[in-house]
This record gives C-alpha cells, structure tokens and sequence, in this order.
C-alpha cells in the first residue's frame, strides 16, 4: 500500500484495485491445464491464482475513491451470462501471451462499459484502449517462445459468469497477489 499527501499534510494511503471476472476453482484449474498445455513447463506462468479477466483497471485508489466505487458497482445490474475461452493470443509490444473468447457476448460488453463509466464517476481516467476481454497466461514473453497464434487449436474452456469483483492488486518480491475485496452478482 502507498500513500499521498492530504491538504492536511497527513499520509493518505492507497490502495491498487481492478473490477474482474474472478474463476471459480473448476474454472480455474481447466484455464491453469490450458495454459500448461500451451507453455508447457519450460516458461513461467502466470500462477493459476492469479488467472482472471480484468474488467477496468482503477490503480492506486484512497479509501474516499474506493467507497466511490464499490457504490457505483453495486448499482449496476446486468445479466449473467456464458464464455468460452478458445481463442489464443499474443501482443508483441507488451510480450503478453493470453487466452480469451473469440465471441463477445454483449452483456461483457456493457458490464466493461459500466464500470469505465463508473471510474469517470469517481473522478479516475479509465483506459483508452479498445476493451479486449483476455486472460494473461505469461508475461515478458516474445511471439518464438509460443505456439503459432491458431496453429494450435484450443480446447473451449467454458466459464459461467455469474459476478464480478472489486480486487487489489498488491506487489510482492516475486509476484503479485490479489485480494477479492467485493463481489457483485449478476442474474
């Protein structure tokens, strides 16, 4: 956790959250056998605790900035809806090889909308790249180390969405960690 200065002079700390789809753990385990079937054992990882698909990042938030936004998400009300992760992916400038769905569902597109919506409310920039729904398999990772993009066919792993949650990132000497601070359902 970091900190910044108030008008007061008193450290204020903040915290680093992101909105995300967050697996249940047989999700999460056939995402984990996925991405080994795809790396195998000789690249690092993401760990399997840590797979999700990022709805909106807010980074480093105060306490004011996050009551902002879990009030904001739990007024959205959208509908659960289905996924399929079956779809490879590679961004060479990042060096971030990923998974994710081929098809979109419109209901993942207006929940990602809502909540770069509500980050303008609470007075944060939300990103502004085109939302790509993904979830990062590995990082620092260039396009010879992975298979051909589509050249390997993927099995679809499915996934239930059912809500989605407020989390914190927190940095650790080897990894990051994530906390699920909120949890929002959709019907």
């Amino acid at each position: 956790m970091s900190s910044v200065q108030t008008e007061a002079g008193r450290a204020e700390p903040q915290r680093r959250l992101f909105f995300a789809l967050w697996p249940d753990e047989g999700v999460r385990a056939a995402l984990a056998q996925t991405a080994t079937r795809l790396l195998g054992k000789r690249i690092k990882r993401v760990p399997a605790a840590n797979l999700h698909i990022t709805l909106a990042f807010a980074g480093m938030v105060t306490a004011p900035v996050r009551d902002c936004l879990e009030v904001a998400a739990g007024s959205i009300h959208g509908p659960a809806f289905e996924l399929g992760i079956d779809h490879v992916g590679h961004w060479p400038r990042p060096r971030i090889f990923w998974i994710g769905p081929t098809r979109i569902p419109p209901a993942l597109w207006t929940l990602a909308g809502q909540l770069r919506t509500a980050l303008e409310d609470c007075g944060l920039q939300p990103e502004t790249r085109p939302y790509q729904p993904h979830i990062t398999l590995a990082r620092k990772i260039s396009a010879a180390n992975v298979i051909q993009q589509g050249a390997t066919p993927i099995e679809p792993v499915p996934w239930s969405i059912k809500h989605f949650c407020l989390l914190e990132s927190i940095t650790g000497p080897r990894a990051a960690t994530y906390h699920v601070l909120a949890s929002w359902e959709l019907y």
